[in-house]
């Protein structure tokens, strides 16, 4: 009998790494003042090269607006989101319910 593997996709995804702003802005300068090559730059500061490239395009469309933080909501924020959301729409469910027993209701009284 065989040992079980552990299969590849169950295993945990790695968070993605996250820069700083002023790393972002000094990596896109290095590419774009430098005579070397994106690659070799990428390398040196240990990111991917097309994330420089990335990078670039962001700060081109968003001028100094990029890199200025995430857009989705934090974890925190999101589940609390999320509950608000649902309570929501239990509300709702309940006001239809009691709309339609007032109508109910009301029809028998005349």
């Amino acid at each position: 009998m065989s040992p079980i593997k552990e299969c590849p996709m169950s295993s945990k995804r790695k968070p993605y790494k996250t820069y700083p702003k002023e790393f972002k802005l000094e990596a896109v300068r290095m590419m774009h003042e430098s005579d070397r090559p994106t690659a070799d730059i990428a390398r040196e500061l240990g990111i991917r090269r097309n994330q420089l490239y990335k990078w670039a395009e962001q700060l081109e469309d968003k001028g100094a607006k990029a890199f200025g933080g995430r857009d989705r909501p934090k974890k925190a924020d999101q589940s609390e989101v999320s509950l608000l959301k649902s309570e929501i729409a239990r509300l709702k469910e309940a006001v239809e319910i009691l709309k339609k027993a007032a109508a109910y209701f009301a029809r028998d009284l005349k």
